[in-house]
């Protein structure tokens, strides 16, 4: 009887650690569950938050297109007065150098002074020593602060020389460039073409366009009708995000872009070309007075490829005339600027 009570206790033991097996490996299960479960949630998340970034990067930079004319409306037309240099030097920063080191103090070198049965006999033996090898130390500690102050004070020297070396040569660069503006200033106002040809170059060159835009252009002016010509190069069709924005597709798990229609990117390119006529003929007639231009002829071309050759091409988007009153009666903050480019247009004779 007592072999059958210990085996069924063995049994009853046998059972509750099965039991307890059982339920540690469903709770491991449920961990490791629930760990995928956050994992998937996070990757999920991310990327997510990757098609949210990458759409707002190209909502901004379609935002940034779509400014490209009213962007500059509220800037200052460009004088001559902001073409010339200030020297751009910083005030001299000597850094370490320019504070002395701290000189040797005989506190921190002379020895505790003789205290009991020694103090009342006098200054042992040992005691004079001890004050002789500290005013060794603290002789030798201040020969060595001057010889790092004389260093210190040389490479300041240096740096000094250096910096006033540089404040010089801005200076003088400052003034030469200054000089050329005052020079060109003065033939500017005598209606010199080669003067104005330039002004208009400084005008087109300063203006603030977004990241990718070409900058090439080419300027005539004549004197005789005070007209400016300008070729410029305007931004290809490529500029134009192709995608509308970015998603995520849960069948691929992966973040796929929106494509945009052609005709959208077709219409945004168009709109594009228009606002960059719109905004040369401002920044011309704004910054040049009405005594040297009276209108602006504006050709446009863009960089391209033949797909048939792969030849270079340069196809012209874009020629126009526009007269200085007319363009004076625009508010170009609430135009359409295609519709607005050809209200104003006066046609060129195609080259």
């Amino acid at each position: 009887m007592a072999r059958s009570g210990s085996l069924a206790a063995l049994e009853q033991r046998l059972a509750a650690q099965r039991r307890e097996d059982d339920r540690l490996a469903r709770e491991r299960r449920q961990r490791e569950r629930d760990s995928e479960r956050v994992r998937q949630q996070e990757h999920l998340a991310s990327l997510q938050q990757q098609a949210e970034e990458q759409t707002a990067a190209v909502e901004e930079r379609m935002k940034e297109l779509g400014e490209v004319l009213t962007s500059v409306l509220p800037l200052r037309p460009l004088t001559f007065e902001r073409l010339l240099s200030t020297p751009r030097v910083a005030g001299f920063e000597p850094g370490p150098l320019g504070a002395a080191l701290p000189a040797p103090e005989w506190d921190a070198f002379a020895p505790a002074p003789a205290a009991g049965l020694g103090r009342l006999i006098g200054a042992s033996t040992r005691q004079a020593r001890q004050v002789t090898e500290a005013q060794a130390r603290f002789e030798a500690a201040r020969a060595e602060h001057q010889r790092q102050e004389a260093e210190r004070r040389r490479a300041l020297a240096i740096a000094k020389a250096k910096y006033d070396r540089k404040v010089t040569e801005e200076r003088a660069k400052a003034a030469a460039r200054n000089s050329y503006v005052t020079s060109r200033q003065s033939a500017f106002a005598a209606g010199d073409p080669e003067a104005v040809e330039w002004f208009v170059g400084c005008v087109l060159r300063v203006s603030p366009y977004p990241d990718g835009f070409p900058r090439e252009y080419q300027v005539a002016y004549d004197r005789a009708t005070r007209d400016v010509s300008v070729d410029l190069e305007l931004p290809a069709r490529g500029v134009v995000p192709a995608v509308r924005g970015y998603r995520y597709v849960k069948a691929r798990d992966a973040v796929e872009p929106v494509p945009r229609q052609e005709s959208e990117i077709t219409q945004a390119h168009e709109r594009l070309v228009a606002c960059v006529a719109l905004r040369a003929l401002h920044e011309i007639f704004g910054a040049l007075p009405a005594e040297l231009v009276q209108a602006v002829a504006l050709t446009g071309w863009v960089s391209s490829v033949d797909r048939a050759t792969g030849a270079p091409m340069h196809p012209r988007l874009l020629a126009m005339r526009a007269e200085r009153p007319a363009f004076g009666t625009l508010t170009l903050d609430a135009v359409d600027p295609i519709a607005c480019l050809a209200h104003l247009t006066t046609p060129l004779s195609p080259a």
